[in-house]
């Protein structure tokens, strides 16, 4: 036992080391050449906020493999070598909610800041922003947690016959499995609904503060994640049908490079604009829409560029370019496929077995169960790559509704060309939501997951909370979810084949 429990320590280090390195690689090949040995400190935030989402969403499958490192002990004391994993829930999640709220919104507004201004400066403003922002969380934090931060669970009086010990067992059968004559029930689960009071107790205030972020971060999730589920593999998918099918001729790749020229131009004079606004001072709410606005139309530019490269590739290696262009449509094709059959599975797996009580089957669960039978940590990969798959839906969601409702500041991540204020965003986006995706998780695999410290702290208490628990009780979350993938499918299917149309900017010809 003590041999297993040193193995997934050893695990756990190597795969945090492992997170880091990739960290760091992301951050180095996807920042934007202009933040070039600068900016260390939005970096830092970076990599660590990214460190600490990806090592939450992979401590469930941890916790699972934790658990089951014990699971031939007679009591508790009986293994006493096992990760302490509800301390590491508590830290970890505790980093995230101090990283979300006040470490990177101060790297952005940091980063974000005048330019023309000391550092001295704009440390102060980035500082007053923060400073100002976390009084007013610690009081709602302090007033809510000393009102409502109670947990209300309801329990029952249980009570049962008692009969003399038997000297045959042969009376006990399947069809009467308890003492007693009559309704060839237990009495304990026949007892009188009067007999039901609740006991209330106060939370720790660790576990409030995780519980209302991952409040925040439901109403995120069930949004984008409901949208993600679907746009992601379909949107692999209809990039694939709608792929360029041939090169364009050289007078036709002139002609849309000068129009993009035109764009260009036009979109630098309304940044030249704007940039002279904000020197003046005036940065009222229709300097940040306009602001906001461009970013939109910036972002749909660099899309033709791109889509114009593929269409007329260029240099002497001009045909391997096209026939890499054609094996990544391939590969979007087939990536989407198999994401298809994942959100298919993981939408099946929601109705039927949280949407439905009582459940129709435990669906997934017995998946991984059996996975694991087949070999010891085969189900806990396959559950841990279904929980990354959907905070992956959630980003894709994000992406999406940003870029066509503009209700969220368009902050896209390109390789070679993200900007810090780019990655800090998506980095708090990632944080915000990666909470309620394991506590998503913990809830659609109870089965799988269950005795973990995580079904204690995401199960027990937070679905418990005064105020809080009803959100739980009548399934809001989960019923928005599979709402807004519906909508999205439908979206998809009835336009997702077309070619984009106009919106106020240049298109390529057809």
């Amino acid at each position: 036992m003590g041999d297993f429990n040193l193995a997934l320590l050893l695990i756990a280090i190597i795969v945090s080391f492992l997170v880091f390195i990739i960290n760091i690689y992301l951050l180095i090949n996807y920042q934007h050449p202009d933040d070039k040995n600068q900016a260390y400190f939005p970096k830092f935030v970076v990599v660590l906020g990214l460190t600490v989402s990806l090592l939450s969403i992979l401590m469930l499958p941890a916790d699972v493999a934790n658990r089951q490192a014990c699971k031939h002990a007679v009591y508790n004391g009986a293994c006493n070598f096992t990760l302490p994993m509800k301390d590491l829930w508590l830290a970890v999640y505790i980093v995230d909610v101090v990283l979300v709220f006040f470490f990177v919104p101060f790297a952005m507004f940091y980063y974000e800041g005048d330019q023309d201004k000391s550092v001295g400066k704009r440390l102060k403003s980035a500082l007053a922003w923060v400073g100002t922002s976390a009084v007013v969380v610690a009081l709602v934090l302090g007033i809510l947690y000393g009102l409502v931060g109670k947990v209300d669970f309801t329990v029952r009086h249980l009570t049962s016959a008692t009969e003399s010990f038997p000297s045959t067992w042969s009376s006990f059968t399947s069809g009467q499995q308890c003492i007693g004559n009559g309704a060839r029930e237990c009495s304990a689960f026949t007892g009188d609904s009067s007999l039901e009071t609740t006991w209330t107790k106060h939370a720790t205030f660790p576990e409030y503060i995780v519980a209302l972020a991952t409040i925040v971060g439901s109403v995120l999730f069930s949004i984008f994640g409901g949208v993600g589920i679907a746009c992601l593999p379909l949107g692999l998918i209809f990039s694939f049908v709608r792929r360029p099918k041939a090169v364009i001729t050289r007078s036709q790749y002139i002609k849309e490079a000068t129009e993009l020229g035109k764009k260009a131009r036009e979109l630098k004079k309304a940044a030249d604009a704007l940039h002279q606004e904000e020197k003046s001072g005036s940065k009222g709410s229709k300097w940040r829409k306009n602001t906001k606005a461009l970013e939109k139309e910036v972002h749909l530019l660099e899309e033709d560029v791109k889509a114009l490269e593929e269409m007329y590739p260029q240099g002497e290696q001009a045909e391997t370019t096209w026939a890499m262009t054609v094996l990544g449509y391939l590969a979007k094709l087939v990536l989407g496929v198999l994401g298809l059959v994942v959100s298919i599975a993981w939408i099946i797996h929601i109705v039927i077995y949280l949407l439905i009580d009582p459940p129709l089957s435990s669906f997934l669960n017995e998946v991984f169960i059996k996975l694991d039978d087949i070999w010891g940590l085969l189900g806990t990969a396959a559950f841990a790559f279904f929980c990354l798959y959907l905070l992956l839906a959630v980003i894709a969601g994000a992406t999406m509704l940003g870029l066509r409702l503009v209700f969220i500041t368009i902050h896209p991540m390109k390789w070679g060309a993200t900007l810090m204020n780019s990655f800090l965003f998506n980095v708090g986006l990632i944080l915000l939501c990666s909470i309620s995706v394991i506590q998503f998780c913990s809830t659609a695999f109870a089965y799988y997951a269950q005795a973990t410290s995580a079904q204690e702290i995401f199960g027990h208490t937070l679905q418990s909370l005064r105020g809080i628990k009803y959100l739980y009780k009548y399934n809001v979350f989960q019923i928005t979810f599979i709402v807004l993938a519906g909508l999205t499918f439908v979206y998809y299917a009835a336009l997702g084949w077309r070619r984009k149309k106009p919106r106020g900017r240049f298109q390529l010809s057809s």
